[in-house]
């Protein structure tokens, strides 16, 4: 798995997929966030969402990935960048996407980022998961997650 955005939230993932026996990859634009990233038993790549040459090394290995911009409120995570990651994760090993579809980011901005993973499976019929829980519960939202992800993995 690689979590784009392993902040606060994506390390709680991390560690959850990491207990289910999964392998994990997380990334943070910071050098300092990479030692919170690996005590929660992934493996920290330093990588900008916004610039996606630096995420693609992370790839390597993968078998699905987890778009965590719910919180982050960057247009172009939501438009241009995601719509070229979905269409290069075609071309990849990688089998499917979760994309984070609630958070504090403006609703225009999710409900845009959902239209094109929605409109990514039904091109590229590749298994992607809309999570629309509430970050702020974080129980709920953890979960939520959890189950996307294995149902992107066949599980």
């Amino acid at each position: 798995m690689l979590i784009v955005g392993c902040g606060c939230r994506g390390r709680e993932l991390a560690a959850a997929l990491v207990a289910e026996g999964h392998a994990v990859r997380g990334t943070t634009r910071r050098p300092e966030a990479a030692d919170a990233i690996e005590a929660a038993g992934a493996e920290a790549v330093v990588a900008d969402p916004d610039r996606l040459a630096t995420l693609l090394p992370a790839l390597e290995g993968v078998s699905a990935a987890c778009w965590l911009m719910g919180s982050v409120a960057v247009p172009a995570l939501h438009g241009e960048r995601l719509e070229t990651l979905l269409e290069t994760l075609v071309d990849t090993p990688v089998r499917g996407l979760v994309y984070e579809g609630a958070g504090s980011v403006a609703g225009e901005l999710l409900g845009k980022g959902a239209a094109l993973a929605s409109a990514a499976a039904e091109r590229w019929r590749m298994p992607i998961e809309i999570v629309d829980r509430n970050p702020a519960d974080r129980g709920a939202w953890l979960a939520g997650m959890t189950r996307a992800v294995g149902r992107v993995l066949g599980g």
